[in-house]
């Protein structure tokens, strides 16, 4: 009887978990990829795979191009062309982008989609800033996608895509009863169940980058590493004229890291990055020198060229035009307002005032 008992609890519990729904994977794949950002989809891919608990993966991509990984770009677009488990490509959320080799990567799947108003383009070069890069998919039939940006809703590998792909819960909603090839073959999409009073969605997973990945790419775009290169220099300075308590000089140092990643792995023009540094120590000598203005505005002007041709890269990578602006008005708002202000108020010296004096002497 016990182990009547005990086969019978291990059959219902098989029954249970043959029947336990399936949850679906986002991948967050936004921003410029670099060789990290590749890793995590491939990583998140094989992983999904493995566990048997994934009905199927969506590469959410928003993404101006690649910078870095060749390799494993190759490695991604294999995948993605014959996964092991259904693996869609969703340009969104809108407006996205998907330029280079990250709309090579999206073209790749099976089953491709995009939020209304996204774009897709300027294929070539594979690795931004890299003319003589290979593609990793063939772009022979692909027309004027590889050589300018379309909206996704006027190009025919979207016929089937409409308003209701604006999100991720609609994509799983319209990917219901979908074929998709896979390596093993193709596979029906069941990707909503059914519960009393209607049906759902699958329980639905956002994959982001760990934290210190998320921490590094930060600066992983042009306008980025330019803030952070023109913040840490700018900082560093405030921190040696006002003499404070650290704080300024540690902020500094983290400005100065993420910086310097950005500068490995974007596409720069190593000129415009000397031209921000001189730029910046220009604003700093004409401080020094009691504020000469003349040198200052041309240490804003030095910055804003700077800014402008920060990367070799475009049209798939280029500094965002707000973002150029906002570092240049806060340098120059640190050294014509914040520096004179608080250097002022710490090492002016003391003094007593005429009523002050009068005071001390009828209390003597």
């Amino acid at each position: 009887m016990i182990a009547a008992f005990i086969a019978a609890f291990l059959a219902s519990s098989l029954a249970v978990a043959q029947t336990e729904a399936k949850t679906a994977d986002v991948i967050d794949l936004s921003g410029v990829w670099d060789e990290r950002i590749i890793e995590f989809a491939i990583d998140s891919i094989e992983t999904a795979a493995a566990s048997g608990e994934v009905e199927y993966i969506v590469l959410a991509i928003d993404s101006e191009g690649v910078v870095a990984g060749t390799e494993q770009l190759v490695e991604l677009a294999s995948i993605v062309a014959e996964p092991p488990l259904p693996v869609v490509t969703w340009i969104g959320a809108s407006p996205a982008k998907a330029y280079g080799g990250a709309g090579q990567i999206a073209l790749a799947a099976d089953v491709v989609l995009a939020a209304p108003g996204s774009e897709i383009g300027y294929l070539e070069p594979t690795i931004a800033g890299e003319e003589a890069s290979t593609p990793v998919i063939d772009l022979s039939a692909l027309g004027d996608l590889v050589d300018g940006a379309s909206l996704v809703e006027d190009t025919p590998l979207f016929d089937e895509v409409g308003p209701e792909s604006a999100a991720p819960r609609q994509v799983g909603q319209f990917l219901n009863g979908m074929e998709v090839a896979t390596a093993d073959g193709v596979v029906v999409l069941q990707t909503v169940r059914e519960f009393e009073g209607g049906v759902t969605n699958l329980e639905t997973i956002i994959r982001e980058p760990n934290v210190v990945d998320q921490f590094f790419r930060l600066a992983a775009s042009p306008e980025a590493a330019f803030f952070f290169l023109v913040a840490g220099l700018t900082v560093a300075a405030f921190e040696f004229y006002a003499i404070g308590p650290g704080i300024a000089a540690g902020t500094a140092a983290v400005s100065l890291v993420l910086a310097g990643y950005g500068l490995a792995v974007l596409p720069v023009r190593w000129w415009s990055v000397a031209l921000a540094i001189l730029s910046v120590l220009l604003m700093a000598w004409s401080y020094q020198r009691g504020g000469i203005l003349l040198f200052t505005i041309l240490g804003i002007a030095g910055l804003a060229v700077s800014g402008f041709f920060f990367t070799d890269a475009a049209p798939q990578i280029s500094p965002s035009i707000p973002g150029v602006l906002l570092t240049i008005g806060s340098a120059a708002f640190f050294f014509l307002l914040a520096m004179p202000t608080v250097a002022r108020s710490r090492f002016s010296t003391q003094t007593i005032g005429r009523e002050g004096l009068i005071l001390s002497l009828i209390h003597i």
